[in-house]
């Protein structure tokens, strides 16, 4: 636009001129000793242009030659200029992919070429959270500290080292170190919502509780965190605060809490502990009970429970009315049946605490069921409920079923003796101790064993009484400890063979067959017709 409109007036100026020099014709005399010009006037007007013309040109070329120093060092900064920005931008791209060797390579070559400052400290802050994530805390340091070196007395770049340096340790878990790189930027008043965020981390990690309840608080008011994270953080420090302060010095900071902040799970138990330690239980329950209203916490119920008898009454009233709108809430149920285990109801607490396991198998509901019953004097169903408590509390392995057959019926066997037996033997013992020692009784049909051999077994059943055993057998043979029992043979007692063993086992009588009379016929107990019998060193099919 402005071309044209110069263009026009060029145009509107030549034709006025034009017309001026037709209609006033004349001469333009030059005097200068010793010449005398004389041309017309519109020679004189052309040639005053020409001039003007050449002369313009002439000065802008002189000074287009006079500016090439000048624009050499330009392209050559433009060029410098190009070469770092493709070094820059190759570096975050590098950062942004993972790949953090290549890009702290890029940005240190940056960083040791560049000459401009806020470059320079840009270079060493992205060199050094490469370092970090290849986990490299010295070289991360140093160029963090070339970058502080680079930012000057700027506060702009100081702020920004600071802020990323302070990033870095918190993510390393040095928040004291952290903290020592952010307090410079708080005094200093700056107050970037980036910022922020990391001195509340920072003092979070460092369990200051004052400064992250502030600062959570301003941040939630701002909108700028997560309002889940920051009710957590108000939460857990409000209630550390509660719980750190004085005998006093709690009820300014119950005061200074908001009614939506009273209500936190771990305010509500906190405060209440504090009410219950100056005396003040009725204050304690409505602090519960408002916390309650708003969620049914598993920690607000059991802590509501715990109370002595005097507040049972208005208590249990109190939980009947929630139970009406939410009938089936395990650990409400389970809360009522407390309040009646205290209140030594134990009918409503029996029902209560039923009822809570037929919503859900806890271990809780059925150790208080299981000290109803032990107070009611029911040991049966306390063990029972005892054992359901264990399994429900912890991961009991399942023991695999037993595959071996059940044990022999041995109460017929006459070789084996039952208590009373082995009580009268060993009275036996103890007074064949103190008199003269006994001859081994060995039956008539059994051959005196030979020098050095050691006689054989005697068959109870042989022996008129049992007390005749007594110098061949000891009564600990006969206990079921195996640890109990003779590691050799009694003195007088055979050593056992396999023959033996096997006879003693089959003795014992088969599953399904009926014992046959004494007096049977002596091929009625060796077994039917078309049996086989078993042989010296075996069992026939059937016993197998």
């Amino acid at each position: 636009m402005r071309t044209w409109f110069w263009t026009l007036l060029l145009a509107v100026v030549a034709v006025a001129l034009a017309v001026l020099l037709r209609e006033h014709g004349g001469n333009v005399l030059i005097m200068a000793q010793p010449w005398r010009i004389q041309v017309s006037l519109t020679f004189a007007v052309v040639l005053l242009i020409v001039a003007f013309v050449a002369l313009y040109a002439g000065l802008r070329l002189l000074s287009w030659l006079v500016a090439i120093p000048g624009r050499v060092r330009a392209w050559r900064g433009r060029r410098l200029q190009a070469r770092d920005h493709e070094l820059l931008e190759r570096g975050w791209i590098e950062l942004l992919e993972g790949r953090y060797a290549h890009a702290e390579k890029d940005l240190t070559r940056l960083l040791d070429q560049t000459r401009k400052s806020s470059l320079q400290v840009l270079a060493a802050l992205s060199a050094g959270r490469a370092a970090h994530g290849l986990r490299e805390f010295a070289r991360r340091d140093a160029l963090l500290e070339r970058a502080r070196e680079k930012a000057g007395q700027d506060p702009g770049l100081q702020e920004a080292v600071a802020t990323v340096a302070a990033d870095l340790l918190l993510e390393q878990g040095r928040a004291q170190d952290a903290l020592a790189r952010l307090e410079p930027l708080q005094d200093g008043g700056a107050r970037h919502l980036h910022t922020v965020r990391l001195l509340l981390q920072a003092h979070h990690e460092l369990g200051h509780h004052d400064q992250t309840f502030v600062l959570a608080r301003s941040l939630s008011r701002r909108g700028v965190v997560d309002q889940a994270e920051a009710r957590r953080l108000i939460e857990s420090s409000a209630a550390a605060r509660l719980r750190d302060a004085g005998d006093e010095n709690w009820r300014a900071i119950w005061k200074d809490l908001k009614a939506d902040e009273r209500t936190l799970p771990e305010v509500a138990l906190a405060a209440a502990a504090a009410f219950e330690s100056a005396g003040q239980s009725d204050e304690a329950a409505k602090v519960l009970e408002a916390a309650i209203a708003q969620g049914l916490d598993q920690r607000l119920l059991a802590a509501y429970a715990r109370c002595d008898v005097a507040q049972v009454p208005r208590r249990l009233e109190k939980a009947e009315g929630w139970l009406q709108k939410q009938p089936r809430h395990p650990d409400l149920l389970c809360t009522l049946g407390v309040l009646c285990l205290t209140g030594q109801l134990w009918g409503p607490a029996e029902r209560y605490l039923l009822r809570s396991l037929q919503q859900r198998s806890d271990a809780h509901a059925h150790a208080l069921l299981g000290s109803l019953y032990d107070r009611l004097d029911r040991p049966a169903e306390a063990a029972r409920h005892w054992r359901q408590a264990t399994a429900a509390g912890m991961a009991l392995p399942v023991l695999a079923a037993d595959g071996a057959l059940p044990p022999a019926d041995t109460a017929g066997d006459p070789a084996l003796l039952d208590a009373q037996e082995l009580d009268f033997l060993a009275s036996q013992e103890a007074a064949a101790a103190q008199a003269e020692p006994r001859e081994p009784v060995v039956p008539p049909d059994v051959e005196a064993p030979l020098d050095g051999e050691t006689p054989l077994a005697v068959q109870a059943s042989d022996i008129d009484a049992p007390h005749d055993v007594q110098a061949h057998v000891s009564a600990s043979d006969y206990l079921l400890d195996p640890d109990a029992r003779q590691t050799g043979p009694a003195a007088g007692s055979p050593a056992g063979t396999q023959a033996d063993i096997e006879d003693l086992f089959d003795s014992a009588p088969i599953p399904g067959l009926e014992p046959l009379p004494e007096d049977a016929a002596p091929d009625e107990r060796d077994g039917s017709a078309g049996q086989p019998r078993e042989g010296a060193g075996g069992r026939d099919d059937a016993t197998r």
